[in-house]
């Protein structure tokens, strides 16, 4: 069997759904003011505030690189407030601000509507949320330290 056709490719359908996800959550995050990585940030920050940037970083998988300008925006559209932590000013704490703590109550919203639009039942998301995380746990423990999958932790 040829493997290579782009259609048996699990990269390309991971892809392709992210993508899709993403497309279908944009119109929903317009209403709110938000982009898809910026709604990211606050449903870590929802779920615990006053977050140090590193913490963010990791429960998100960003490098400080791609979320200082996320927080930026955030800080600026008046939805987060960042401020250096008297007992390390290398370490940045992030906080909701009022009108970020309330946009909670509109974005519970979301979920809901796109469960109407997605075809799939909830148990359904709920296995599909379950795979995924498992795979990228295991592609996490597989990685070498030249940052490549070692195939042989993948399949052993």
């Amino acid at each position: 069997m040829d493997v290579l056709p782009l259609d048996r490719q699990v990269c390309f359908a991971l892809y392709t759904a992210s993508r899709a996800v993403t497309a279908r959550y944009r119109p929903l995050l317009d209403e709110l003011g938000l982009t898809y990585p910026q709604y990211l940030v606050l449903l870590a920050l929802w779920e615990r505030d006053g977050r140090t940037v590193k913490d963010l970083g990791t429960a998100l998988r960003l490098d400080s690189s791609t979320l200082s300008p996320l927080l930026k925006r955030l800080e600026t559209a008046g939805l987060v407030h960042r401020e250096r932590r008297a007992d390390d000013e290398r370490s940045v704490t992030v906080r909701l601000t009022p009108q970020g703590a309330g946009l909670r109550t509109r974005a519970s919203a979301l979920p809901a509507r796109l469960l109407c639009a997605d075809g799939l039942d909830l148990d359904e998301l709920n296995e599909l949320r379950i795979t995924l995380t498992r795979l990228t746990t295991a592609l996490d423990m597989a990685l070498d330290g030249r940052g490549e999958i070692d195939a042989g932790a993948l399949h052993g």
